[in-house]
């Protein structure tokens, strides 16, 4: 392993989801982390659920697995950048002790992602003042997140204020490159904006960390007609693995690798586990990269 490029880890949200924490409430820590062994992925991101460090590098070293990152909702906009930094150092420490990589950050001040609203048609929007105190105040995050030897990633997300393609633009314009990476999510952006591969194009000088996630296109247009809230699309299978739904994760692939792409891929997709077995989606997954990702490499990375 010690010549490999890109990681591949995949995300428990398939097993248990942090916005619906009954769902899947059954799957525990140990389940969890065996099921990635057993499906062949190098690691995972920290989920609600995970235990203090300790605890947690003991059952990832049993298993020889690694934590790429973990999810932070930030309330720059809301709450200030003193309240946002204050969570965001206690955060950073979590992942230093368990040796991740980046420290996922989204906005969620007015996100709807998590209410009953119509996500395809009532996203928030900001003002130009409040672009400006969280373009400032992701550069101050960054800067927290290196002292504890992590990187900032964007990821932009659907039902917020940075999710389409010209919103994440005007992030990327108006933050420092030093301090603040991006997030680059398939999945997210092909239902924002019905195209994936631009965002990917224009921004791939920011990009340090990627979601590999799927989109089940009929389900997608049937949440569309219907108006349904983020959480109640993707219960009904809005998102899948690669290999499963519409992304030809190929091409995307093979750009990430002709541009050097040198970090995690962790596959994630947000599915009800009692419709969706997470082993089984996992292993899904782990065919498609091997059948139809690997190749591309010509042998130049190695698949564990």
């Amino acid at each position: 392993m010690e010549h490999q490029q890109i990681l591949w880890g995949i995300a428990p949200i398939g097993w248990r989801n942090d916005d619906l924490p009954e769902i899947g409430a059954g799957n525990t820590l140990s389940h969890l982390l065996s099921d990635i062994v057993v499906a062949g992925f190098q690691g995972t991101e920290v989920g609600g659920f995970f235990p203090e460090p300790k605890i947690l590098n003991k059952e990832l070293k049993l298993r020889n697995l690694r934590i790429a990152g973990q999810w932070f909702s930030s309330f720059i906009i809301r709450d200030g950048i003193e309240e946002a930094a204050k969570a965001f150092h206690k955060h950073c420490q979590y992942l230093k002790e368990v040796n991740a990589d980046v420290a996922v950050v989204s906005e969620q001040t007015y996100s709807i992602q998590g209410t009953t609203k119509n996500v395809f048609l009532e996203k928030p929007n900001f003002t130009d003042a409040e672009w400006a105190a969280l373009c400032q105040g992701l550069n101050q995050l960054g800067r927290v997140a290196e002292k504890y030897g992590l990187k900032l990633v964007y990821h932009h997300h659907m039902g917020t204020g940075v999710q389409t393609l010209e919103e994440i633009d005007r992030l990327m314009e108006n933050t420092d490159q030093e301090h603040v990476h991006l997030l680059y999510d398939t999945g997210h952006i092909f239902i924002s904006d019905g195209d994936y591969m631009n965002l990917l194009k224009k921004h791939i000088g920011r990009i340090r960390h990627v979601h590999f996630k799927d989109v089940r296109k009929e389900v997608t247009e049937q949440c569309k007609r219907a108006g349904k809230s983020f959480l109640q699309s993707f219960l009904i299978g809005m998102f899948t693995v690669p290999g499963d739904g519409c992304i030809d994760f190929t091409e995307v692939y093979r750009t990430l690798i002709e541009h050097n792409y040198q970090s995690w891929i962790v596959i994630e997709a947000e599915q009800d586990p009692a419709i969706a077995h997470p082993l089984e989606y996992a292993l899904i997954a782990r065919r498609y990269i091997d059948e139809k990702l690997l190749p591309i490499n010509n042998g130049q990375l190695i698949s564990n």
